[in-house]
């Protein structure tokens, strides 16, 4: 069965997009952190970060970065933190939350409430924001 993930790569699942290539896909987290708490995926389901061959990690790395610099355009913070936990869906990702504090990367924290309108709009505005 493939994973969320991947379900939404194929887009039968929709999702709230900031970014895509021909193999990274980045959204916005639909149970956020913080606002513009996103989420960066390789398109090809892998369940452990560390299972991607040596170009698709560093690929996704610098695809995040990209998505970072945007998110840090749109959002007020200190920077932007990347956490990799990689238990929650078998698919390898990578979560960029903006920051103020190490405490704002706490996943025991109790998580932001967006509408609809919010994540659209958040997602376009980050969206807008990326450079090639």
């Amino acid at each position: 069965m493939p994973s969320i993930f991947t379900r939404i790569v194929r887009g039968e699942i929709p999702c709230y997009k900031i970014a895509e290539n021909d193999d990274f896909l980045a959204f916005l987290d639909i149970n956020p952190l913080k606002k513009g708490h996103s989420l960066v995926i390789p398109k090809k389901e892998v369940d452990y970060i560390f299972d991607l061959d040596e170009d698709s990690l560093a690929g996704m790395t610098l695809f995040s970065k990209k998505v970072a610099h945007a998110i840090e355009k749109v959002v007020p913070c200190n920077r932007i933190g990347v956490v990799v936990l990689g238990l929650e869906v078998p698919h390898a990702h990578i979560h960029l939350i903006p920051i103020d504090s190490e405490a704002d990367v706490s996943f025991s924290n109790p998580r932001v409430k967006l509408s609809e309108e919010e994540f659209k709009h958040l997602a376009a505005r980050i969206s807008e924001n990326m450079t090639s």
